[in-house]
């Protein structure tokens, strides 16, 4: 009988869109006790109420991650409530508007890259402390970087790049307590495009030619990669982006 990834593990999800969804679905499917997180509880409490029926522990807790005090006090308690946090994943969106630098104001191009910062500091420095004591725990981002870029962007590329150095340096401060960090990028997931959006089929044509392998991921696809980054099974895994965009960006 194979043993599940996460069995016994306790895992943080903070936003409950279409990919923090599907993480915490292949998180609670692999095992372990999820524990969701945003300011949206009625959403929250959808998808916990799906994971149990379908035999998974899930529970709910408003909360907003931008709210040092609100975060600290959520993983304290679900520490105090489990004696253990190992794994927190921050997906929470971070509110860009995607226009050109020339047409940007100052404060919509910097609202992206000062989320992404306050709230993956404060999600990992709250899980840090327990994860150190432990001597395990892995730290999950979402969105990763590159060398690439397209116009009309605003912060929300400058975001992901910063997003990046972040993980580097939480790598380097938590790797000798046996604590991981690492960032998983896609190049994009047609399936979080809704069906009405103006132009889609042009955008998941184009995703689809970027890539080497002719497809995209799917929502599937990142939850099972995710499910195995968190897992025991990874544990070499740190200070690393993983890539799973099929090719569409390529390392370096």
């Amino acid at each position: 009988m194979l043993t599940m990834l996460l069995d016994g593990k306790t895992a943080l999800i903070y936003g409950a869109g279409q990919i923090g969804s599907a993480v915490a679905r292949a998180f609670a499917r692999e095992g372990a006790a999820v524990f969701l997180a945003g300011r949206t509880l009625a959403t929250l409490d959808a998808l916990a109420d799906e994971i149990r029926a379908a035999g998974g522990t899930a529970e709910t807790a408003a909360v907003d991650a931008l709210d040092e005090r609100a975060v600290t006090g959520h993983v304290d308690a679900v520490a105090e409530r489990t004696g253990r946090i190992d794994v927190s994943f921050n997906l929470i969106s971070y509110g860009d508007v995607q226009q050109p630098l020339t047409e940007i104001t100052v404060e919509d191009f910097l609202r992206p890259i000062t989320t992404a910062m306050r709230t993956h500091f404060l999600t990992t420095q709250a899980a840090a402390p327990h994860m150190i004591r432990q001597r395990s725990g892995v730290i999950l981002a979402f969105g990763g970087s590159g060398p690439h870029t397209l116009p009309g962007l605003g912060g929300f590329k400058i975001a992901l790049d910063a997003l990046e150095g972040l993980r580097r340096q939480w790598a380097c401060e938590l790797g000798r307590h046996v604590v991981r960090v690492v960032t998983l990028k896609t190049g994009g997931v047609p399936e979080t495009i809704p069906d009405d959006f103006e132009g889609r089929d042009d955008i998941v044509a184009s995703l689809e030619r970027a890539t080497l392998l002719g497809r995209t991921a799917t929502l599937t696809d990142v939850g099972d990669v995710a499910a195995f980054v968190a897992s025991d099974r990874a544990r070499t895994m740190t200070a690393a982006t993983v890539n799973i965009t099929c090719g569409a960006i390529m390392d370096y």
